[in-house]
């Protein structure tokens, strides 16, 4: 697991806090700052596990039969 995915997860669930949170005191403002969080914090762990694809990838290439 490396940074990426590991600052993704912790920003989506910041996120989850800040929707619920606005939904519960109805302030709209903090519930849509919570979907951009989640969103932006996907957007990070998939750059993460991209890269952890792409080093494994490196470690163990596909083997070719021609």
């Amino acid at each position: 697991m490396n940074k990426d995915q590991v600052k993704g997860v912790a920003e989506k669930a910041k996120g989850k806090v800040n929707e619920a949170a606005g939904k519960a005191t109805g302030n709209v403002g903090r519930e849509m700052k919570g979907d951009v969080q989640q969103g932006m914090g996907q957007a990070r762990k998939d750059m993460g596990d991209a890269r952890e694809d792409a080093k494994d990838a490196a470690k163990h290439p596909a083997k070719r039969t021609h």
